[in-house]
């Protein structure tokens, strides 16, 4: 597995990918980050955004939400609270999401309610970066 790295994306509900990759890009909760093989171990907690990896010349984006990514010599294990490939987002549905939860935000709402609205804004806006990035490869 040389030049290689063992992608693992595992979510509550199902293993969504097990691959071989020669690169990992992912949104950690401080900033994105890149692993290629050989990385120096590490932990991170996962942000909201889109994961992408590089295999055979080809970039594939994930949208992932929450979680921790675990990386060592040559392994990245994503174990991640929501995850979808790419060509799984339905781009309508997240623009209602995103619709519903600038309206909620509008609302004088407690602290929790707006947090929670925020947070539903932010993973439908990603959702939609997601399926871009991966239509304009």
């Amino acid at each position: 597995m040389a030049g290689k790295l063992k992608l693992e994306i595992v979510t509550p509900d199902r293993m969504l990918l097990s691959e071989e990759v020669e690169y990992v890009g992912a949104p950690g909760i401080e900033g994105e980050f890149g692993v290629l093989p050989n990385h120096i171990p590490f932990l991170s907690a996962l942000g909201i955004g889109s994961l992408y990896y590089k295999q055979n010349n080809k970039t594939y984006y994930v949208f992932v939400a929450g979680g921790f990514v675990e990386v060592s010599k040559d392994k990245v294990s994503v174990l991640a609270e929501i995850a979808e490939r790419a060509e799984e987002i339905d781009l309508e549905r997240a623009k209602q999401a995103m619709e519903r939860a600038k309206r909620r935000l509008q609302e004088q709402a407690d602290k929790e309610a707006y947090a929670r609205a925020k947070a539903s804004l932010a993973k439908a806006m990603h959702r939609m970066r997601c399926k871009t990035a991966a239509q304009l490869r």
